[in-house]
């Protein structure tokens, strides 16, 4: 199996599942979990989206620890940490929540007012806990083992941490949306996942590789 490596690198252009670093290979059996949601616990495209939706929120979380945890230290970057976490912290939150509402609202029973409650409530009813618990549990071991233990904190700016979410799930967006509306078409469950699973993995782990390169701490071969 290979996968896409970032953008100009030089070469093939491709890199072998062996190459992959661990974070990378936890993201991918993360994204597996849908298929054995949908065989063996009867999950429906809509389940599957809301736990993509999902990861939206754990991916916003987790940039905010970033952005807080960011170096080099100086008076200057602290100083701009107190009014850019917070600006962060509620436009994503916004920017998310309007995504998550199209979700219920385009393919599940319908949103039942407009807040956050409503969003919490749809997964809670939807029963992809474990599975959201699974995509957390690989973030947090990129954070720990890309950002902390790797010295990635090092190299990050704050203000680039802030926009840097924002094109990754904007891609994720388009893709859940068209992958959503293509596996409602097609009508059967399993195939239908497996086009949104395919769809999520590619463009998920290309932005994370690149993500990698961009800091300069992980080396791809």
């Amino acid at each position: 199996m290979t996968a896409p490596a970032p953008a100009g690198r030089p070469g093939t252009g491709r890199i072998s599942i062996r190459e992959l670093p661990p974070s990378a290979l936890m993201l991918i059996g993360a994204n597996l979990i849908p298929l054995v949601g949908v065989v063996g616990f009867h999950w429906t495209v809509y389940s599957v989206l809301l736990l993509y939706w999902s990861e939206n929120v754990v991916i916003g979380a987790f940039n905010i620890l970033r952005m807080v945890l960011a170096q080099p230290r100086s008076l200057a970057v602290d100083a701009s940490k107190v009014f850019l976490v917070p600006f962060f912290t509620f436009h994503y939150g916004m920017f998310t929540f309007v995504h998550g509402i199209f979700v219920v609202t385009l393919f599940g029973p319908g949103a039942r007012g407009l807040s956050p409650a409503t969003l919490v409530d749809a997964v809670r009813q939807a029963g992809i806990g474990y599975g959201l618990l699974a995509i957390a549990a690989s973030h947090a071991f990129s954070f720990v083992h890309n950002y902390l233990a790797g010295g990635e904190y090092r190299n990050a700016a704050v203000n680039v941490l802030m926009f840097q979410p924002y094109a990754r799930v904007m891609i994720l967006h388009v893709t859940i949306l068209v992958g959503g509306f293509l596996a409602r078409a097609l009508g059967a469950p399993t195939v239908a996942v497996l086009l949104l699973v395919v769809l999520k993995i590619a463009v998920d782990l290309g932005a994370h590789l690149a993500e990698r390169r961009k800091l300069g701490v992980v080396s791809l071969p």
